[in-house]
């Protein structure tokens, strides 16, 4: 490619990039301005971008009206729980995925595409019935265990790139010195991958964290609700919402998500170019 066709893809690329991050920005930015907004200026017919006369009430109101610290507990827990199983269960099988090439290997990595295919409404009523089965409905335990299977394809997707770049000179010379395949896996692999399993354990945290599907129609009781689903109590019976205290919840409710997105969007760009570099 020359170089006077390369400066105009170049530049489509960065527009395109431009037009992406401003649709992804201005949702976010409204929110935060509806968050701060008085009731007067949320009924107003010409808004503004910045408030007038900025004010806390929505937040002390979205605290008053539903147990919003309860739910972020909840959430919380389950987000924990989820990751960490996952990232426990998915490290040792990314290892054999990417060490081995046989029939199991194949296998695995088919389940891992055709797990992604999969809509939530295909599966939501088999998994239902298992988990009344397993009396587990209404239990942040099942909960944990939906989350724990739905992270996993793409879990050991990233973890298996990040195997796959770790140079096996490494594991070799362990070998040679009367090391087992899991004290290998222990001792040698697990530290070089320490940066991709708290990639992946984070963002197994933000699906989890972000989750409302599987929790609205598994979480029964108000005080097992996530945050997801107590957001939606601020919309009343007819559908229409309390936008002030609605807009407060909702934009704390994604802090914790963007915090540890920023901090680990690195280390998945990471993952992903190891994975596509190293197959």
């Amino acid at each position: 490619m020359s170089l006077h066709t390369g400066r105009p893809v170049r530049a489509g690329q960065y527009a395109a990039l431009l037009c992406y991050l401003v649709f992804l920005a201005v949702p976010f930015l409204w929110l935060i301005s509806t968050a701060f907004k008085p009731a007067q200026e949320l009924g107003s017919l010409h808004p503004s971008w910045i408030p007038d006369h900025p004010t806390l009430g929505n937040f002390r109101q979205a605290f008053d009206e539903q147990p919003l610290l309860r739910a972020a507990g909840n959430s919380l827990l389950v987000a924990f729980s989820a990751a960490l199983i996952a990232v426990v269960i998915a490290t040792p099988m990314a290892y054999v995925m990417a060490r081995r090439r046989g029939r199991l290997a194949a296998a695995a990595t088919g389940w891992v595409v055709v797990s992604q295919a999969f809509p939530f409404v295909l599966v939501i009523i088999p998994l239902f019935l298992v988990l009344k089965n397993l009396q587990l409905i209404n239990t942040l335990v099942g909960l944990v265990m939906v989350y724990v299977v739905w992270a996993l394809p793409f879990a050991l997707w990233m973890l298996t790139g990040y195997v796959r770049a770790l140079p096996t000179e490494l594991e070799e010379a362990a070998a040679v010195d009367g090391a087992g395949r899991f004290r290998t896996l222990v001792s040698v692999t697990a530290p070089l991958l320490a940066p991709g399993i708290v990639a992946t354990a984070l963002f197994a945290f933000i699906t989890a964290w972000n989750e409302f599907f599987f929790a609205l129609v598994l979480l029964k009781t108000p005080e097992k609700q996530t945050l997801p689903v107590v957001l939606t109590h601020f919309l009343g019976a007819e559908g229409v919402a309390d936008l002030g205290p609605l807009a407060a919840a909702a934009f704390l409710a994604t802090l914790p998500s963007l915090v540890l997105f920023a901090l680990i969007q690195r280390r998945i760009t990471g993952g992903m170019l190891a994975g596509a570099v190293k197959s």
